[in-house]
C-alpha cells in the first residue's frame, strides 16, 4: 500500500523527546492509597512510534495523562522537549500543550456545529492563529477529507471523523501526538486506514506517536512496544507481529 502522505520529507534522526523518571500517580490516603503508576522510567525518541498495552487498571492511561500534562503524577518528572511540565502551572501547561502536543482518542471530540475544516483548524483558532493553507490542504489530501472539507460531522462516517480528528491533532505539527484507543470505537477495516494513516505520519512526516491501545492489531505498527501491569514497564518488545504481542500481553496479564 503506498503512504498516503507524499514522501519528500527528509528522515529525522531519533532523539529523546519524552523523558520520565521514577513517575508514582497515587490515588487516596492511608490504607484506601492505590498507586496506578509506581516508579515508571522511559524514553521516548522522536520520530518514532511508542504503543503502550497492558490489562485492565495496569496504569497506561494514567502514564499517559501524565505526560500529556493532562495529570500530574505524585511523584517523579516528565520532560517533553527538554521542559519539565511537572514544574508547569496551569496556564504553562496549556500553552505548552498548544505548542507541543496532539491528541487523538477514542471518541472524536468534534464539535457539532462546525464543518471538517473548521473543526481541524479550531485549536489554532482558539490560539489565535491562522493554518498554513498549504499545509492544510495538505492534511485534508492526505486523510482523504478534501471534498468532505464543508460536512459537518453528522455528514460523515466514524472513519472520517477519526481522519478530522487526526489532521486536527496534525495541523500544528506537534513535537508529539498521544492516541488514546484511536481505533477503539471503528470496524476493523476503518481501523487498518486510521492505523496506516498514523504510520504514515511517522514515516513521512517523522511525527513522534504515542498510542495507548488495548488492540494487539494496532500495536504491531509501533516501532516499540511498553507493557504496563500494576503501574510499573514489565517487557517491552519491537516491532512485533500480532500473534508475538498477543503472547507477551496474556503473559502480562497473568504477572
Amino acid at each position: 500500500m503506498e503512504a498516503a502522505f507524499p514522501l519528500d520529507y527528509p528522515a529525522v534522526e531519533p532523539r529523546t523527546v519524552i523523558d520520565a523518571r521514577g513517575l508514582t500517580r497515587r490515588y487516596g490516603d492511608g490504607d484506601t492509597a492505590v498507586d496506578a503508576l509506581s516508579g515508571v522510567s522511559l524514553e521516548i525518541p522522536r520520530g518514532r512510534m511508542t504503543a503502550v498495552m497492558g490489562p485492565s487498571g495496569s496504569g497506561k492511561s494514567t502514564l499517559m495523562h501524565i505526560l500529556a500534562g493532562l495529570d500530574r503524577p505524585t511523584a517523579g518528572s516528565a520532560l517533553i522537549d527538554g521542559t519539565d511540565i511537572t514544574r508547569l502551572n496551569d496556564k504553562q501547561l496549556t500553552r505548552l500543550r498548544r505548542q507541543h502536543i496532539g491528541f487523538v482518542f477514542q471518541f472524536f471530540n468534534l464539535l457539532p456545529t462546525l464543518s471538517a475544516e473548521e473543526n481541524i483548524t479550531l485549536p489554532l483558532s482558539i490560539a489565535g492563529k491562522k493554518p498554513d493553507p498549504a499545509w492544510l490542504d495538505e492534511l485534508l489530501a492526505a486523510t482523504g477529507l478534501t471534498d468532505r472539507r464543508h460536512h459537518r460531522p453528522s455528514e460523515l462516517s466514524g472513519g472520517q471523523q477519526q481522519r478530522v480528528a487526526l489532521a486536527r491533532a496534525l495541523l500544528s505539527r506537534p513535537t508529539v501526538l498521544f492516541a488514546d484507543e484511536p481505533t477503539g470505537n471503528l470496524d476493523s477495516t476503518t481501523s487498518g486506514e486510521i492505523l496506516s494513516l498514523l504510520r504514515d505520519a511517522v514515516d513521512t512526516y517523522g511525527q513522534t506517536i504515542v498510542m495507548v491501545t488495548h488492540d494487539p492489531r494496532a500495536a504491531t505498527i509501533a516501532d516499540r512496544i511498553l507493557f504496563l501491569a500494576d503501574g510499573v514497564v514489565v517487557r517491552e518488545l519491537g516491532r512485533s507481529s500480532q500473534h508475538e504481542v498477543l503472547a507477551t500481553l496474556e503473559e502480562v496479564s497473568g504477572l
